[in-house]
């Protein structure tokens, strides 16, 4: 098990940057496929961004493509989400995730795959 919390969330105007993170302890952090989804109130959680375990392949959404970017630092075991040119819409709860033992994740990133998950961090972008 891998255990997840994540940070950096907060109240920001519409083409602001902020960057998340996912601090993770556990051993299987480096074994694991990491993601970041996101779920507002009344609607299904979104695929965000996704990252294999050596961090050189990354998947993203379609909203965010362009904007978001995805890293991590193993040493640290860390896992950041850098938000650029935020708008409203990105408006939700943001959630790292963890696939343990995952080589390859399937595209698009469904949260099923995964099984560890953090609390969640909120991200308000207002007008």
């Amino acid at each position: 098990q891998v255990q997840l919390v994540e940070s950096g969330g907060g109240l920001v105007q519409a083409g602001a940057s902020l960057n998340l993170a996912c601090e993770a302890s556990g051993y299987m952090f480096t074994r694991s496929a990491m993601a970041w989804f996101r779920q507002a109130p009344g609607k299904e959680r979104e695929f965000v961004a996704a990252i294999n375990r050596n961090g050189r392949n990354t998947e993203y959404g379609e909203s965010v493509k362009g904007r978001f970017t995805i890293s991590r630092d193993n040493d640290k075991k860390v896992v950041y989400l850098q938000m650029n040119n935020l708008t409203p819409e990105d408006t939700a709860v943001y959630q790292c995730a963890a696939d343990v033992n995952a080589i390859l994740f399937a595209v698009p990133v469904t949260a099923d795959r995964y099984d560890n998950w953090g609390q969640g961090t909120q991200v308000t972008v207002s007008s």
